[in-house]
């Protein structure tokens, strides 16, 4: 609380928050990325099997979501 109303009177909060969501956005991508390559989740599965490509993609950002979430809004 006391960082948020420190923020929040000094005028920073804004700032701080677009600060946050830039990187959250980045680790988001990055890890979808890391994620894909890893487990093989290429354009090519996607025009041979759509439906494998989407379980997985899906899966790849319910488990980034849950990364980014605990390393930059809660940690």
């Amino acid at each position: 609380k006391g960082v948020y109303y420190n923020l929040l009177t000094s005028g920073k909060l804004r700032s701080h928050l677009a600060d946050m969501e830039e990187e959250a956005q980045s680790l988001f991508l990055r890890l979808v990325k890391q994620y894909a390559d890893t487990e093989g989740v290429t354009e090519a599965l996607n025009a041979d099997d759509p439906m494998a490509w989407v379980r997985k993609m899906n899966g790849i950002l319910h488990r980034t979501n849950e990364v980014v979430m605990q390393e930059i809004v809660y940690g």
